[in-house]
């Protein structure tokens, strides 16, 4: 698709993505596969969003640190001797060198290229044989630093320094969730995220899709979280997030071959909380499902208009890991996700490929379907305002 996707009449188009469900359309196939729009969307969206990038225990002690990309943004998260975690261009300042990779702990970060030497608070304390380099002072190097705020044990950055907190615009999902106590929850650090073909929504859009649970997964596996149990509540309009219930067809209900909890249950849900499955959703990074003994989270990753990484950890209640026979029954749930997964994964490259297609329309949602129309009722007002903000900006910059 050639670059005049981006429009006044495309954006316009959006409404009817916004419509009651009864009667929205889904999203142009272009805001999956067009690279043009990439470009614009990491603006719009990425440059001025709370993005997860993943557990405050990752760095829990000083000198830890663990690195990730966000739309091609390479940062370092590091616990500073100070106790304080902060969030940094992993890019040195002299060649664009990486200061770090991987997870660690360190005492410093130093480029192995030339050994230019960062604090943990990102200023620059050596820079070897720059002595004879006109102007050049150590004290005017640092890397760029990032906002970070914490969210019940989850890290979120932002690159817009004049960005709004977030723990407001997520209250009524920190609510909803309370009884599972995330920040003190705890699961095993996930290794590196894999890569998928497939645009970051489009695994957004599955991950919360309550129509496919008996289709596309029907048998053992998932036939205890019935798709017609599927329950979308209202949130006030200025909500950073969106969440669905799914009851369930017996009390503590969840992911394994016995479809009942194998870990212990989260001490403070209720019996309500107990017959039902939840997804809670802060996009566009983070995606969480909750079972009564489990908690799953999605931390996503664009890397371009038809792919991402995305990192997936599990989490449970405080002691769990410490119960004897717990690597024998994260087993046990592990080849249930895998089997549930390699249904997704299967759909969501198919879809991607049919995105493509000249016969690509936009389709018709199902009363299941709601938590696509919050994403979108989330998504499409900013991709609004942020072509606004770019012909607000074109017109300054035009000649007079």
């Amino acid at each position: 698709m050639s670059h005049t996707v981006l429009s006044d009449d495309f954006f316009a188009s959006l409404d009817s993505s916004m419509l009651e469900l009864e009667r929205a359309r889904t999203l142009p196939p272009a805001c999956y596969t067009d690279p043009a729009f990439f470009e614009f969307e990491k603006e719009a969206v990425f440059a001025h969003e709370w993005l997860c990038v993943g557990r405050e225990d990752w760095a829990a002690k000083p000198g830890d640190y663990f690195t990730t990309q966000v739309v091609g943004e390479p940062l370092v998260i590091v616990r500073g001797h100070d106790g304080v975690l902060r969030a940094l261009s992993a890019v040195c300042q002299h060649r664009a060198m990486l200061v770090a990779e991987g997870r660690g702990r360190a005492g410093t970060l130093v480029c192995p290229y030339h050994k230019w030497t960062y604090a943990l608070d990102g200023r620059l304390m050596g820079a070897p044989d720059m002595d004879r380099s006109c102007n050049f002072s150590a004290a005017d190097v640092r890397l760029p630093p990032l906002k970070l705020e914490i969210w019940l044990g989850f890290v979120f950055v932002n690159f817009d320094a004049e960005a709004a907190p977030l723990a407001p615009r997520l209250s009524s999902i920190a609510q909803v969730v309370a009884h599972w106590d995330l920040a003190s929850a705890q699961g095993p650090t996930p290794g590196k995220g894999e890569r998928y073909a497939c645009n970051w929504k489009i695994m957004l859009e599955n991950n919360n899709d309550g129509y496919h649970a008996n289709k596309l997964h029907k048998g053992p596996l998932h036939d205890f979280v019935p798709s017609e149990l599927a329950r979308f509540p209202e949130l006030p309009a200025d909500t950073g997030g969106y969440y669905r219930f799914n009851g369930t067809l017996h009390r503590d209900a969840s992911f394994n071959p016995t479809q009942k909890a194998l870990m212990p249950i989260f001490p403070g849900l209720t019996e309500e909380e107990r017959g039902r499955v939840m997804f809670a959703n802060a996009p566009p990074s983070l995606s969480l499902g909750f079972t009564c003994d489990l908690i799953m989270y999605f931390i996503l990753r664009p890397d371009g208009p038809e792919s991402h990484e995305m990192d997936f950890g599990l989490l449970f209640a405080p002691g769990a890991m410490e119960q004897p026979g717990f690597e024998q029954k994260l087993a046990a749930i592990q080849q249930t996700m895998a089997a549930i997964t390699v249904q997704d994964i299967h759909v969501d490259t198919a879809v991607q490929l049919g995105l493509r297609s000249r016969y690509a329309a936009r389709g018709r949602y199902s009363w299941q379907e709601g938590a696509q129309l919050q994403l979108n009722r989330w998504l499409a007002p900013r991709y609004q305002a942020g072509w606004a903000r770019m012909k607000r900006t074109a017109k300054a910059l035009a000649p007079a």
